[in-house]
């Protein structure tokens, strides 16, 4: 089930539109991916807004961890599921910095969450329609919505600032380990 990825900038059909929140909380996810970074894992930060309010936040772990599933967004959602005492998040928007992989979209479709807005596209493993489009929106119910940028600027830039620090990063600790 895979559709044609669109040009960067390209507004798709299937895509939520922007609203004015967006920009703030994405700009929260941005402080988290910078957080993993750090910590030397990929960066990539997640939060999970219900009724115009933050109820959790993540980064990606799994390196510190040692955990496959440690991504930023499955973090995200289970630490709001476990806020709300609701394994549902219904009415819930994640804003994550990456588009999420085909593991992070099936947990979103599971946990119901109504939006995700992502800051930029992920042409290999990305499920909103970066490398697959997993969501044929007639099968789901309630169906998911996404949205790539946050309040009509796309994020990509700061993301990929933060992507080439942390592979500079990472070559320089390998470098000097051997």
């Amino acid at each position: 089930m895979s559709r044609p990825v669109d040009p960067p900038g390209a507004p798709s059909p299937d895509l939520a539109p922007p609203r004015a929140e967006d920009a703030l909380f994405m700009r929260r996810a941005l402080g988290l991916a910078r957080r993993a970074e750090r910590r030397g894992e990929v960066p990539v930060g997640a939060v999970v807004v219900c009724a115009g309010r933050v109820v959790a936040g993540a980064h990606n772990g799994p390196i510190g961890a040692r955990d496959p599933t440690g991504h930023a967004e499955i973090r995200a959602l289970r630490r709001a599921a476990a806020r709300l005492g609701n394994y549902r998040l219904p009415g819930c928007t994640l804003y994550v910095t990456l588009e999420p992989c085909t593991m992070c979209a099936g947990a979103l479709v599971h946990a119901r969450v109504e939006r995700v807005v992502f800051g930029a596209a992920d042409p290999k493993s990305g499920a909103l329609g970066g490398a697959y489009w997993l969501f044929d929106q007639a099968r789901l119910q309630p169906p998911l919505r996404g949205h790539r940028g946050g309040a009509g600027r796309p994020r990509r830039p700061a993301v990929a600032r933060l992507f080439r620090r942390a592979a500079l990063n990472r070559a320089f600790i390998s470098a000097r380990n051997r």
